[in-house]
């Protein structure tokens, strides 16, 4: 009985870490504001997104108002200051603020988005602050008085995939009751097994299998976004920059996941060798 108890205790515990670790990635890296923030804010210091994004966002600038016998001397000065954006000294900060302006409307209730927002969009990019800051170094070196947009949209994916945001906000803070559910089974599994090594083996393969799974969902999950274009340069410029930061800081999560089934394996190796002639009477 003790045997059974142990066994299904470490199954569970397998279980729920299998759901438990990937939701609590998700929310401390993609639900939280801050996370989200530190997750994609490096990609704002690549040299090849960051000259690609200062063209783009350059290019939303509205110069509508300036008249047409200046718009051939504004010009240059325009293709200039996307060369100077990322160099200017509030453009770390635009940046940041770009970010967190995105995350607030992207896990924002769709009701209360703004109009111009695609609500069936999975993320929406707020480039404003880059604009502002854009704009304000136009209007410095011309002289023109140009007004930067409270807002400046952009739509990132598909048209269902504002439900998949919708289910992950929802789902990733189960993880942390999910992982003391998963601690208190593996605690039962060492506690009920008349054999403790072989729980700990047991475990540390499981860990091991659990590691392959979530590397081949997500690699799955990688491909599934990135076939997806949205027609829009920044948007799929950022979709695939961010991608690839999400893989990498996943993948890091993985390879502690093996790093601890390896460590479990060889617990339980040594522990059996250390007590080899262990019996345990029937009960």
């Amino acid at each position: 009985m003790r045997t059974f108890v142990s066994a299904l205790a470490a199954v569970l515990g397998l279980l729920l870490s299998a759901v438990a670790i990937p939701a609590i990635w998700a929310d401390r890296n993609i639900v939280q504001e801050d996370g989200f923030v530190a997750l994609a804010a490096p990609l704002g210091q690549d040299a090849g997104f960051q000259q690609r994004l200062a063209v783009a966002t350059v290019g939303t600038i509205d110069t509508g108002g300036i008249p047409d016998a200046l718009a051939g001397l504004v010009r240059p000065v325009l293709e200039a200051a996307a060369g100077k954006l990322t160099g200017l000294p509030g453009y770390p900060a635009a940046w940041e603020e770009t970010l967190r302006k995105s995350h607030r409307l992207s896990f924002a209730d769709p009701a209360s988005l703004p109009p111009e927002a695609d609500t069936s969009s999975s993320l929406t990019l707020d480039v404003a602050p880059l604009v502002a800051l854009a704009t304000e170094e136009l209007s410095g070196q011309t002289g023109l008085p140009l007004d930067p947009p409270e807002q400046t949209l952009i739509n990132v994916g598909q048209s269902d995939q504002r439900q998949l945001i919708e289910r992950v906000t929802a789902y990733a803070p189960l993880g942390y009751p999910l992982a003391v559910g998963a601690g208190i089974a593996f605690a039962l599994a060492l506690v009920a097994a008349r054999r403790r090594w072989a729980v700990l083996v047991s475990v540390g393969f499981g860990a091991l299998l659990l590691a392959a799974v979530w590397t081949l969902s997500s690699s799955m999950a990688r491909d599934a976004v990135l076939g997806t274009a949205s027609g829009n340069g920044i948007a799929d410029m950022f979709k695939e920059a961010f991608v690839a930061a999400a893989s990498t800081s996943f993948g890091s999560w993985v390879t502690g996941t093996l790093v601890v089934g390896g460590l479990l394996l060889v617990a339980g190796f040594v522990t059996r060798v250390a007590s080899p002639g262990q019996r345990h009477p029937n009960r």
